[in-house]
């Protein structure tokens, strides 16, 4: 089952849409175009980790672990500042974020507006998945193992543009 799978099974098009104001589907799509940047954000940022995947694992828990997922998911509205916390430790730029929402809505036809409110829930959607598994698993290892199964079998929706395209902004080429 694939990340996205997982995600829209636990609610989070629902969370989405009630955070939004936006109907399921549109929530839905903005995240199946949103969630292959997020996830190579994640896995460029555990390369970048002196202390490796045991490293990104801690930085995700301080962070908020698994909490980041219960508070996009919970009834009450997501707290994106949260969000932005991890944009900011995978992204590292603002500029970026916004490139990602971008072409995020080239490939699926929505706002490039909506895109950037929906990044910060997206995140935190992923980065809590990841805790909440990662703790279930054998510690970094579990992790790692996730990462390189989402990522290297296609990510959340299949070989997508977006992935090298975020690869380029991640080693400063545009």
């Amino acid at each position: 089952m694939s990340m996205l799978d997982a995600l829209l099974q636990q609610g989070a098009a629902s969370a989405v849409s009630r955070d939004l104001g936006i109907d399921q589907q549109t929530a839905q799509t903005g995240i199946a175009a949103l969630l292959p940047a997020v996830l190579g954000g994640m896995q460029n940022q555990a390369g970048a980790q002196t202390q490796g995947l045991g490293g990104f694992a801690g930085m995700l828990g301080g962070l908020g672990g698994g909490g980041l997922l219960d508070n996009a998911l919970g009834q009450q509205p997501t707290d994106v500042g949260q969000g932005n916390q991890v944009l900011g430790q995978i992204f590292g730029s603002k500029d970026t974020s916004r490139t990602v929402a971008d072409h995020a809505a080239q490939q699926s036809g929505l706002s490039p507006d909506l895109l950037k409110k929906m990044l910060p829930i997206v995140a935190m959607l992923a980065a809590g998945y990841f805790a909440k598994q990662a703790g279930g698993q054998a510690g970094a290892g579990g992790l790692g193992g996730m990462l390189g199964g989402l990522l290297g079998g296609g990510g959340a929706s299949g070989a997508n543009p977006l992935n090298s395209i975020l690869g380029g902004l991640m080693s400063g080429r545009s």
